[in-house]
């Protein structure tokens, strides 16, 4: 029974980075094409699913994103991609307990933290230039996930439940 369940998790994941494609077509006004509504739903996966399986739907969403956007940064995004699925899965395990505290420190995190590297990649104008559309950006993110995670979360307990019933 576990692979079946495996099986659905995997199913699930591409969901929502399929989601993370057409929230990736929803920019947000922003210096740099990539701030997208495409982390919603790895948060999403990341609250129901667990912060693994949400940081691979945020790198996915990121790297999706970036190329609807054109690449803006070039092989940047990359590391983009590994800071937004840092982010997300932190806000999966802080999730389960302390849902406020995994958005405060999501939306802080990909606000100010993430982009500090480009403080020495780039130049401290284009972290300045960026910091009010992540944070826009961040905050409609999570508020979306916020929005939608207590409304899908039936589905998970009905097909936990159609499992628990087949045994």
């Amino acid at each position: 029974m576990k692979n079946k369940f495996d099986g659905k998790k995997l199913s699930w994941l591409a969901l929502f980075t399929a989601l993370s494609v057409v929230g990736a077509s929803i920019k947000i006004p922003a210096f740099v094409d990539s701030v997208a509504l495409d982390v919603f739903p790895a948060l999403m996966a990341a609250a129901l699913l667990g912060g693994r399986f949400g940081a691979i739907a945020a790198a996915f969403g990121h790297l999706l994103s970036a190329m609807l956007g054109g690449f803006p940064l070039g092989p940047m995004h990359i590391l983009i991609a590994g800071e937004m699925a840092v982010l997300v899965w932190l806000f999966g395990a802080l999730y389960i307990n302390k849902r406020i505290l995994a958005s405060i420190v999501f939306v802080l995190g990909n606000t100010f933290a993430a982009p500090l590297p480009f403080i020495f990649l780039m130049s401290m104008g284009f972290y300045v230039a960026i910091v009010p559309s992540l944070l826009v950006g961040s905050i409609i993110n999570v508020l979306i996930g916020f929005l939608l995670i207590p409304r899908i979360s039936g589905l998970f307990k009905i097909t936990h439940q159609k499992e628990e019933l087949k045994q």
